[in-house]
């Protein structure tokens, strides 16, 4: 995985799950609805002024509260690139490793608009072109999991792999 750009939609700490995608929707199993909801438990209006690509920084523990997967895929389909954030709950984090959101533990200072470039093979987000941040560098094999699309994808390359390589005897 390359390079992340984006511009940054700032918010605090203890982001729960409920205010990623609020339990109203969770009926659905439409993703197109958790994507048209992202957010709007804290920001009513984050998908109207947010754009394909841009990225979220927030504080400690972003996506505590239910283990609901829902909220990874909300950001994911509504189009967030990357999440940045002091620390994240556990489950929240394994969830959208698993579906394929990108991640980085890393206490940056942004303003809401900045430009950020994040290089997760690095652990590292640069803001405006001018201030490096470094982080926890996601270990080699996350890093393999997002590249791939997320777990399912992963482990679908992984098995084709092992397919190609039985020799008939």
């Amino acid at each position: 995985m390359s390079l992340i750009i984006g511009r940054v939609w700032k918010y605090g700490n203890n982001i729960n799950t409920d205010e990623i995608i609020p339990g109203k929707y969770l009926r659905s199993k439409d993703i197109q609805i958790f994507a048209a909801h992202a957010m709007e438990g804290i920001d009513p209006e984050f998908t109207k002024k947010f754009r394909f690509g841009d990225i979220i920084v927030a504080g400690t523990n972003f996506g505590c509260g239910s283990s609901r997967e829902q909220a990874p895929l909300a950001l994911k389909y509504a189009g967030v690139s990357c999440v940045i954030a002091k620390s994240f709950a556990r489950i929240f984090f394994r969830n959208a490793i698993n579906i394929g959101l990108p991640l980085i533990e890393v206490d940056i200072e942004c303003q809401e608009g900045d430009k950020v470039k994040v290089d997760l093979a690095k652990g590292e987000v640069i803001v405006s072109d001018k201030d490096t941040f470094r982080g926890n560098k996601l270990p080699d094999f996350l890093l393999e999991i997002l590249n791939d699309g997320g777990l399912v994808a992963h482990r679908k390359k992984l098995q084709r792999k092992k397919n190609k390589t039985i020799i008939p005897g």
